[in-house]
């Protein structure tokens, strides 16, 4: 299977669009295919930072909303003043906390503190592959299905803006380019999705290619 996820790019066209729920619930249902990680595209980096990294457990959640034209990703753009990330885009989510009773609830809390979204607005269905960053956390990406109806309400201590992208663009290969950026003499890339104004990149970019690669493997097993 690693096999044929290096073609994903070559056989994503086969994958019907837009997208439906369908399509994400079979995905979701795969067996997994392997914990992705900031490393994936620098080895070199892994071999000189993985043996002393802590693996500390987080929690996003990757939220789709059914729109008339078709799914969307509910996305947040985070503080301009915070400290770590400021005005990165990423997923609701953070750090498990000791009072978590698992990494579902926090990341359940953690969507309702940063943007609004009560439990009771949001089903869970399924989980990607774990995603070890490059910080030291080793993060479960749920993907729940939001009320349409739902409205953000964004915290400004933590979030700057909160927006939808669709997912068919986050899914299409053609949409996903590699970057990089250059720090203390060692080249790190990573995987962009830039929408609009927005720059979708690294773990979040990352987590959504994982979403893609599983519609692929199921494209070119003639499964959906």
């Amino acid at each position: 299977m690693a096999a044929r996820l290096e073609h994903s790019e070559l056989v994503m066209h086969l994958t019907p669009m837009p997208l439906t729920l369908a399509h994400i619930q079979a995905a979701l249902a795969m067996p997994p295919l392997g914990e992705r990680s900031d490393f994936d595209l620098n080895p070199d980096v892994k071999a000189a930072l993985m043996p002393g990294l802590k693996q500390r457990p987080a929690a996003v959640l990757c939220g789709l909303v059914e729109r008339a034209g078709g799914l969307h990703v509910v996305l947040t753009r985070r503080a301009a003043h915070l400290n770590q990330h400021a005005g990165q885009i990423a997923f609701p989510g953070g750090k498990v906390d000791e009072l978590d009773p698992s990494p579902l609830a926090t990341a359940l809390r953690e969507a309702n503190e940063e943007i609004g979204l009560g439990e009771d607005r949001v089903e869970i269905i399924g989980t990607l592959d774990p995603y070890q960053t490059s910080t030291g956390f080793r993060v479960t990406p749920f993907v729940g299905v939001i009320d349409p109806h739902w409205r953000a309400l964004p915290d400004p201590d933590e979030v700057e803006e909160v927006f939808e992208t669709p997912l068919d663009f986050l899914m299409d290969p053609a949409n996903r380019v590699r970057h990089h950026h250059d720090r203390q003499g060692t080249r790190r890339t990573y995987y962009a999705m830039p929408w609009g104004e927005y720059y979708i990149w690294g773990a979040t970019a990352g987590m959504l290619k994982g979403l893609s690669d599983r519609l692929a493997v199921l494209a070119a097993e003639g499964a959906l």
